[in-house]
Order: C-alpha cells, then sequence, then structure tokens
C-alpha cells in the first residue's frame, strides 16, 4: 500500500529508493566536548551537595596572648569544646553533661563527646548513673549563621515567615513583653547586703533551692531535645572589660536573636572562646512547676549571680534574655568601678559624645539617631575610666506604626538578617503593616547595629561632654530646655520621671506621673543612689554637663496646651552639641529652681519660659506646685540611703529637688 502511494506520489510507477535520514553530529562527534567546563567533582547527589557549601575557617589573627586554645590540633580543640558545652548542660543530680554532637540531627558526619563530670562543691546530691536522657545525644547547633538560622526558622518553627524585605517574621508565642513580677533574683550571704530589696525595688527573692530545682527542669527540657542551639558571644565593646556569654535555646528564633543583640566573636575569638562568664538556659517553651516554692505563675525567670547562671521557664519572649544580661551588667560594672547605663549614645565628628537618658516616648531613640553624628548604641552602655561603650551588638526598635518617612535607618535595617516579633503581615505579599496591632503594640525589630549606617564600629568612644535628661512633661510646666547642677543631674536622674498621656490607657482623664529610677529601675540590682553618685563622680571628674530636656507640652496640659515641636527640640540638641549653649545668659525658676536660657537660635523666645506661654496663670502655678509635689512623694524613697559622708552629698540631692 505504502509503496503504491509512493509510485503515485512521483508520478513515474516506479518505486524510487529511500533516502536515508541525514545523521546527527553530536558535539562530541565534531571534536568539542559534551561539557566544556568539565565533569563536577562528585559521585553521588549529596556529595554535590557538600561541595557547594563551603567550610568557614578563621582568618582573623590573634591578637596579644595566645587563646586558651591556640596550640592545640583541630580535633583537640572541638574536644575541648564540646567538652564546655556538655559541661555547661550537666544535670547535677547525675553530675554529668550529655552526649553533646556539633550539628544537625540527620545530618551526616559530626563529632561527638562522651558524658563530662560536672562538680559543684556546694551542691551535694546522689549521682544516678543511668537515665533516658543519658542514652541519647544531644545535637548542638553552634554559633550559626543568620542564613542557617532561617533554614532552622522556616523548617521546623510554626509562625516563622519570610518578610518581602528579607526580613524573619516570628511569634513570641503567649508572652509579647517582659514579666518583670515573675523574674527572681538568688538571695545568699552576698546578695542580701549588695542588692536593693524592697520598696521600689525591682529585685524579687529566691532561695538556692529553687533556683536549682528550676535549673534542673530547664536543663532536663533542653537534653531531651533532639537539638539546642547554642550561642558563645561577648558583651561590652570595651575588650578590657568584655565578658563572655553563653546562651543555649530552644528555638532558631532566640538563637537568631542574640546573634543580633550580643556582640558577634570572629572565627578566631570563637576558637579561643573557652568557658564563658555567664550562661543563659533558655527553656521558654516549658513551664516552671506552679507547685514549686516562690513560683506565682507558669513562668519564670531567674538569675543566680554566684553561679553566673540565668534560667528560663514558661516564656519564649527574647526580650527576657536581653534585659537579663542588662541587669547583670547592672551588677557586675559597678564592682570593677564602671557605670552602667539606659541610655542612648551618639558622638560628633571632633568626637564630642552625648548620652540620651528617657523613659518610653520621650524621643530617646528618635534624638540619639542623628545624621549628622555617629551613634555608638542605642540603649545600654558602661562608662569607665577610659571611654563610654555600647553594652550590645544590635538594636532592639519598636516598630508599631514604624514608617520610612519618620525612622528611615529603622525602616531600612528591616533586612535579611532582622527578627522581626509578633508583626502582621500580608499572607500573600508578606509586606508588613505596622499599624496593626492585632497580635501586640509590642512589636520590634532586632538587627545588627552595623545595619545602621552611620554607626561607628568599634562602638565606644570618650568621656560624655553632655548628659542629656529627657521628660515628656504632659503637664505642661517643664521648660523646654534648662541647664542642670551636679545636684539637680542626681535628683533628675534617681526620679527618672516622664508622664502618661490621657487617652494612652483606659480611664486616664488627665496627665498622670510615672518615675523609674536611673530611667530604667526594672533592670536595676543596686539601689539606685549608687549608680547616681558613680554618675556625679564621672561626670565632675571628665567635666560634663547635666541638661533637662522637655519633649512634651508648654502653654498648657495635654489636652488645653501644644506638644513642643520637634524641629524646636532638635535645635535644642543640636546647640547643646555645638556647645553654644553654655554661652547663653540664664535665668532661674520657682519651685524646682531650672536655670534656663534667655535666648536659642531657632527656638521662639515665648516657649523657652513655661508660664509665659500660659494664658491662665494661676492654673500654671497649681499644675507646677502638683507635679512638684508628685516628684517629693516619689523622692521619699530614696531618702534614708546615705551618699558620701555625713550625709552631705544627699543633702545636696534633696536640697537640689522642688522647693515650696
Amino acid at each position: 500500500m505504502f509503496q503504491k502511494e509512493e509510485m503515485a506520489a512521483n508520478g513515474t510507477g516506479v518505486t524510487s529508493p529511500r533516502t536515508p535520514l541525514k545523521s546527527i553530529l553530536t558535539e562530541k562527534a565534531k571534536g568539542i566536548p559534551n561539557d566544556s567546563a568539565g565533569t563536577v567533582k562528585a559521585q553521588t547527589i549529596e556529595e554535590l551537595h557538600s561541595l557547594q557549601r563551603k567550610r568557614s575557617a578563621p582568618n582573623t589573627p590573634l591578637q596579644g596572648t595566645a587563646g586558651a586554645f591556640a596550640n592545640l590540633s583541630e580535633d583537640e580543640r572541638q574536644r575541648q569544646q564540646l567538652q564546655s558545652i556538655s559541661a555547661s548542660l550537666a544535670s547535677l543530680t547525675r553530675g554529668t553533661g550529655p552526649k553533646v554532637i556539633r550539628g544537625n540531627p540527620g545530618g551526616g558526619k559530626y563529632q561527638a563527646v562522651s558524658h563530662v563530670a560536672h562538680h559543684h562543691h556546694h551542691i551535694e546530691a546522689p549521682v544516678i548513673s543511668v537515665s533516658d536522657s543519658s542514652l541519647k545525644f544531644t545535637h548542638v547547633l553552634y554559633n550559626l549563621s543568620p542564613g542557617e538560622l532561617y533554614e532552622q526558622a522556616l523548617k521546623y518553627e510554626k509562625g516563622s515567615f519570610l518578610t518581602s524585605t528579607g526580613a524573619l517574621a516570628t511569634l513570641s508565642g503567649a508572652k509579647t513583653g517582659r514579666s518583670p513580677r515573675d523574674k527572681r533574683v538568688v538571695i545568699d550571704d552576698t546578695t542580701q547586703d549588695e542588692l536593693w530589696w524592697g520598696k521600689g525595688s525591682p529585685n524579687i527573692e529566691m532561695d538556692e533551692h529553687t533556683f536549682m530545682v528550676n535549673r534542673e527542669r530547664a536543663v532536663d527540657y533542653l537534653n531531651s531535645l533532639d537539638k539546642v542551639f547554642l550561642n558563645d558571644q561577648f558583651l561590652n565593646w570595651d575588650p578590657k572589660n568584655r565578658i563572655k556569654v553563653r546562651i543555649v535555646s530552644c528555638r532558631a528564633y532566640h538563637s537568631l536573636f542574640m546573634h543580633n543583640m550580643c556582640i558577634r566573636p570572629t572565627p578566631e575569638e570563637l576558637e579561643n572562646f573557652g568557658t564563658p562568664d555567664f550562661t543563659i538556659y533558655n527553656a521558654g517553651q516549658f513551664p516552671c512547676n506552679r507547685y514549686t516554692h516562690y513560683m506565682t505563675s507558669s513562668t519564670s525567670i531567674d538569675i543566680n549571680l554566684n553561679r553566673k547562671e540565668m534560667v528560663i521557664l514558661g516564656t519564649q519572649y527574647a526580650g527576657e534574655m536581653k534585659k537579663g544580661l542588662f541587669s547583670l551588667m547592672h551588677y557586675l560594672m559597678p564592682k570593677r568601678h564602671i557605670l552602667s547605663l539606659h541610655s542612648g549614645c551618639n558622638m560628633g565628628k571632633d568626637g564630642d559624645v552625648a548620652l540620651f537618658f528617657g523613659l518610653s516616648g520621650t524621643g530617646k531613640t528618635t534624638l540619639s539617631t542623628d545624621h549628622n553624628r555617629f551613634l555608638i548604641g542605642d540603649d545600654e552602655h558602661c562608662w569607665s575610666d577610659d571611654c563610654v561603650s555600647n553594652i550590645e551588638g544590635g538594636c532592639y526598635a519598636k516598630c508599631i506604626d514604624l514608617s520610612k518617612e519618620k525612622e528611615p535607618d529603622i525602616w531600612n535595617a528591616i533586612k535579611f538578617g532582622t527578627v522581626l516579633e509578633n508583626v502582621v503581615f500580608d499572607e500573600h505579599t508578606r509586606e508588613v503593616d505596622y499599624t496593626d496591632k492585632s497580635v501586640t503594640e509590642n512589636t520590634r525589630a532586632a538587627y545588627p547595629i552595623e545595619f545602621i549606617p552611620n554607626a561607628k564600629i568599634p562602638c565606644f568612644g570618650p568621656h560624655p561632654k553632655n548628659v542629656i535628661l529627657l521628660a515628656c512633661d504632659a503637664f505642661g510646666v517643664l521648660p523646654p530646655v534648662s541647664k542642670l547642677s551636679l545636684a539637680q543631674t542626681m535628683y533628675h536622674f534617681i526620679s527618672g520621671y516622664t508622664a502618661l498621656v490621657a487617652g494612652t490607657v483606659d480611664g486616664i482623664k488627665e496627665p498622670t506621673a510615672t518615675f523609674s529610677a536611673c530611667f530604667g529601675a526594672a533592670f536595676l540590682m543596686l539601689h539606685p543612689t549608687t549608680y547616681a553618685a558613680m554618675l556625679a563622680e564621672k561626670m565632675q571628674k571628665h567635666g560634663a554637663t547635666g541638661w533637662l530636656v522637655n519633649t512634651g507640652w508648654c502653654g498648657g496640659s495635654y489636652g488645653s496646651g501644644n506638644r513642643i515641636k520637634l524641629p524646636y527640640t532638635r535645635k535644642i540638641i543640636n546647640a547643646i552639641h555645638s556647645g553654644s549653649l553654655l554661652k547663653a545668659t540664664y535665668e532661674k525658676t520657682e519651685v524646682f529652681g531650672l536655670e534656663i536660657p534667655n535666648e536659642i537660635e531657632g527656638v521662639p523666645k515665648e516657649i523657652l519660659r513655661p508660664e509665659n506661654a500660659w494664658a491662665d496663670k494661676e492654673a500654671y502655678k497649681n499644675t507646677l506646685l502638683k507635679l512638684a509635689g508628685l516628684f517629693k512623694n516619689n523622692f521619699e524613697t530614696f531618702t534614708e540611703y546615705k551618699i558620701g559622708e555625713d550625709k552631705k552629698l544627699t543633702e545636696e540631692i534633696l536640697a537640689a529637688g522642688p522647693i515650696f
């Protein structure tokens, strides 16, 4: 049939032979190899994947003396490092640490270390040789990079998402803020006399035994997991006073948060890290035992200064770790005659440094972030005999109502590597809605400080020239700026005043004064007067000037007056930085005895003296006396403490307060 059709087709009636198909020449046949780049150097797909990831190697030379592990072989160094990790995770009732392995469960080759004996002279407990946890390996994910932690979070932690800017969005669970009433400090023979206890103190006591019960509960929980995250990092950019911290946690979110917030060691520093000075056990996914003595809820944050340990149970809010370490620094640094401060800090191009103190809503972050100055830090600092230094390696910024126009630096810092806590985002575009308070108003971003363009790295500078105390006075009676004497600086530093604005809290019909000693009472370990005396000593020694700046209202209280415009406040701050405000002429106010400049370029003269801006002079006087009474009542808590010989300094501070 086919032949007939072919005959008909050529019209000859004669069958024509079929023409064979032309052979196709391959690249090889033309003399060109198939793969011009050569054959891949792998025999299996697993080996190919391993080639994709290059092993990190230390490239930073050690400075000064060699580290603890400098002369060891690679295998011995890693073995000792694993022994240190096992010791950190030791159960004190069993007397040994777990079998620990570097790497992810099922991750292929790894190095392991068997049980490590862990002895503590002051703990006597029976040694139990066999338990379920002693039969298993604990996989340790050690100082992972942000990329590795992203992979862990996105794969294993529900509620973790990649946002449109590359940040990692996470949830902190039921707790979206700190739990100050659940924070405990072990009281012993030393801390009983050293720490601030009693009225007004944030320190709630617990005994050694209860701490050990909670520690054992946290360690047992961590050891029951297939894997834990471990960060070895530093606190304090001052190299002479650096603190080594170890954080053991069960979430990639917590590990990335602390990677950002603590100072990140170089590979060489990490190889020679040795034994940490302080350890955090974050078992926040597991509750404490409500039947345990001192427990008032399923949450407990416990600090033992003698053991140099902190235990977290029943809260996954990452800020507990950050502020727990800040409390530690408030204890350790004064012992070295170093002042720990809850403040922002920036530096001018001529090396002039300013400290900014202020409670929430006073503008501390906004005013300390200045494109014309270098940012040393936004929250926690130390002032030593040599310098002022940032305690942290990152920033923890509020995100509620964040906009590119108002806070461009924070906005631009929210990118790959940043942790976004409890924010709401579009499920399709992954764009974050910073106005959405569905989860909490306390939405936060944690990012390394180098994400801020004008950050000064390393984060330390010369002694401060200006100490600026910020207050958002919603009563409208404090001047926009006043120069303080040394005693006045101490008085207002100990007071830590600002005012809640009517409407911000349900039921508030008028401004409400709030006081927080040293502008951070929740984190103080020692009595506030201790820090105030150190501040006065350093200001006097280095010639720093104190300033009280009101970023609140003038011409009347909230509801009748007006908020002082931000451009005016910036003009005031700039005049402080430049030194021009020191050259101004001053007048003293009634009651508070504050010195007010007669003139500041760019600031309306009528707002500099508060009573001039009030239409109702009688109302101004009554409001002024009301606020003065609130200051006096608050300060009565501190009058019993002696500062200086014969209470002379105490009397000077009291005299610097309002006089009726």
